[in-house]
């Protein structure tokens, strides 16, 4: 157990900045402990003299930052201010300082420039620096985490086969270059999320088939957008928050034909006969009972949700994107650690699922692994949707190999 005692004057930056550091540690690392001490302006020197002089330290300015050794049978050991802290949490494991790359192959250095500025103003404590470029061939050197959003959308259910087969082509390419440049520069643990609104399942299996010398298990397509989706509707529906809903489970193709299952789907917090403690939970489908609109109406207002924000807004829902991704992020990290959380992932031979396709199923994360839910019921109703999607993901293959052009 690591134990830290964090002190500084309220008016003081750095010290702002070292509470936010150690707030985030304190949150990510569970052997982790902070206790903070605010002092007044006026009331500063006095303190930090009497504490040096009790301790027989010598420090100058704020914070002032020790790790507490009583328990260990020595007094407190110094480390020093803000910096002397931020270099002494490298120590702890997966925990360092944030380098960011943002590419946009388009070439808009002038939007990619705002976004920078925009990232460096939310005064993380640990980013280091924000860079930007349009150079594929540098975008994915030594890189930790890749995050790749949409790449040419399509109109879902409005467009033709044809229109679908020449966007799909123009994906496999550039993401058949995607995956050999990941295999070639970035580094052998990197992990892979794809995100976005197109073709999720088949640009994370691109990614997959052409980064050979790279583990399967290192890319995720995240449907953690898609479950909180489903969540919104249920808790409007049931009067309830969103939040109280757990383990939805998505199957299939994120982009494509999905299903929504609630087999193992709990709630906290209901306003029922039966109540309990904050956590007490009960089986979503032993309360709601109308299992006719889970089968339909609920399917379709998950399917039709984002949609219906993007033509409200006349932009993509970034904000639920971004919390998306970050669920994935903290449960693949160790940051949380979800019951169950859906993602699209290579996992053949899980559940009669082929070779060759990243089918979305539920998954749980141990130290930094996932690992597929296995004792889930598949009936026959169930076997049919999947089969169903797996046909669609083969079929959206096939069209990114079919010779042709995209003219």
């Amino acid at each position: 157990m690591a134990k830290f005692v964090l002190a500084g004057k309220t008016d003081c930056p750095y010290y702002a900045k070292a509470e936010l550091l150690a707030d985030t540690l304190q949150q990510c690392l569970p052997d982790f402990k902070i206790h903070k001490i605010s002092i007044l302006p006026d009331e500063w020197k006095e303190w930090l003299g009497a504490t040096c002089e009790k301790n027989n330290w010598k420090h100058e300015g704020s914070p002032l930052v020790w790790r507490e050794l009583v328990e260990q049978g020595g007094k407190g050991m110094l480390l020093g201010g803000f910096n002397d802290f931020l270099e002494h949490c490298q120590v702890f494991p997966n925990v360092s300082a944030i380098s960011l790359h943002l590419l946009d192959l388009e070439g808009n250095k002038e939007q990619l420039q705002s976004l920078r500025l925009e990232i460096e103003e939310l005064a993380i404590s640990m980013l280091h620096q924000v860079t930007t470029g349009t150079d594929l061939e540098r975008a994915f050197r030594k890189a930790d985490v890749i995050l790749l959003l949409d790449d040419g959308g399509h109109d879902g259910e409005n467009e033709g086969e044809e229109v679908k087969k020449k966007k799909v082509k123009v994906i496999s390419e550039r993401y058949k270059e995607y995956g050999q440049l990941i295999d070639a520069t970035a580094k052998e643990t990197v992990k892979v999320i794809v995100s976005g609104d197109s073709f999720l399942n088949l640009r994370c299996s691109l990614l997959v088939d052409s980064a050979r010398s790279i583990d399967s298990h290192q890319f995720i397509a995240a449907a953690a957008q898609l479950e909180n989706e489903a969540k919104a509707v249920l808790g409007k529906k049931m009067r309830m928050r969103p939040s109280d809903i757990t383990d939805v489970i998505v199957w299939g193709n994120i982009s494509g034909t999905f299903y929504i299952d609630l087999q193992r789907a709990k709630v906290f917090n209901h306003d029922g006969p039966i109540t309990g403690p904050a956590f007490f939970s009960q089986p979503l489908l032993s309360i709601f009972l109308d299992r006719k609109w889970l089968e339909t109406d609920f399917q379709h207002l998950v399917r039709r949700r984002r949609l219906a924000v993007t033509s409200k807004t006349g932009q993509a829902a970034a904000t639920s994107a971004a919390n998306g991704i970050l669920t994935v992020l903290k449960a693949w990290n160790g940051a949380s650690d979800p019951d169950v959380l859906s993602s699209g992932v290579a996992c053949p031979g899980h559940y009669s699922l082929p070779d060759g396709i990243v089918f979305s199923v539920p998954l749980t994360f141990t130290d930094g692994k996932w690992s597929v839910v296995s004792e889930l019921t598949v009936e026959n109703e169930l076997k049919y949707r999947l089969e169903l999607s797996a046909s669609e993901l083969q079929q959206e293959k096939q069209f990114g190999s079919d010779s042709g052009t995209t003219e």
